[in-house]
């Protein structure tokens, strides 16, 4: 299994690289956005993962993200130094699965890894459509539409709008819905975010978003899609 790592600091690069054949994968490494960028043109398909840095000498890792999920349907997982929230947030709604700050063990980053590519696992008895009131869900293109109509979703909309899916008529607490949305990266993420979450997938979704009737509130316990 191939990963694309993409890291500028060649000490931390080269102990990554060593890591991750120990685990049984094959890293692919390489230190500036411009022949990622390359890779990502040509040979995407090759990859299983992609490891960027956030802070490259020539760009940054936003937008190899960004240039990867336009091209596939690939798991994405940003190292950085900067830990503030802003940033995760962006880089979550860029599509990046997870993110993970400096200095970090080893053996988290590669939980993290098997964490993510196992999300990225379609069980066979998948259903490709899946309908909630007059919004569908078609899981194979991981698309949404309501009334007929495309709803873009960001990749975190969408995975908290699949916990609901695959749980209609039960009530979930927030911090169950924590659990499941950031069982990797809890640690950046708080309380508060799965609130603005929620709002957007409101908003966008609702016919009425001050009187939601998809994504109800359970007072005292949390949120309920279905009956």
């Amino acid at each position: 299994m191939k990963i694309l790592l993409v890291e500028d600091d060649k000490t931390i690069a080269s102990g990554l690289e060593y890591s991750l054949q120990q685990e049984g994968y094959r890293a692919v490494l390489w230190h500036d956005v411009a022949s990622a960028k390359k890779v990502l043109t040509e040979d995407i398909d090759q990859f299983a993962l992609c490891l960027f840095d956030l802070q490259l000498p020539d760009g940054s890792g936003y937008e190899l993200c960004k240039m990867a999920k336009e091209r596939r349907d690939i798991p994405v997982i940003f190292l950085t130094v900067i830990d503030d929230e802003v940033n995760v947030v962006m880089g979550l709604d860029m599509g990046a699965d997870d993110y993970i700050t400096k200095p970090f063990r080893v053996r988290e980053l590669l939980s993290r890894i098997k964490s993510v590519l196992r999300r990225y696992q379609k069980p066979s008895n998948a259903r490709a459509l899946i309908d909630i009131g007059n919004v569908r869900i078609h899981t194979l293109e991981g698309k949404v539409h309501k009334n007929g109509a495309e709803i873009p979703l960001t990749a975190l909309e969408y995975r908290l709008l699949m916990i609901f899916a695959n749980h209609v008529g039960q009530v979930l607490t927030r911090n169950q819905l924590l659990e499941q949305i950031w069982d990797v990266a809890g640690e950046f993420v708080n309380d508060n975010t799965l609130t603005v979450y929620i709002k957007r997938l409101r908003e966008k979704l609702e016919d009425d978003p001050g009187h939601p009737a998809l994504i109800k509130t359970v007072r005292g316990l949390g949120y309920k899609v279905g009956d």
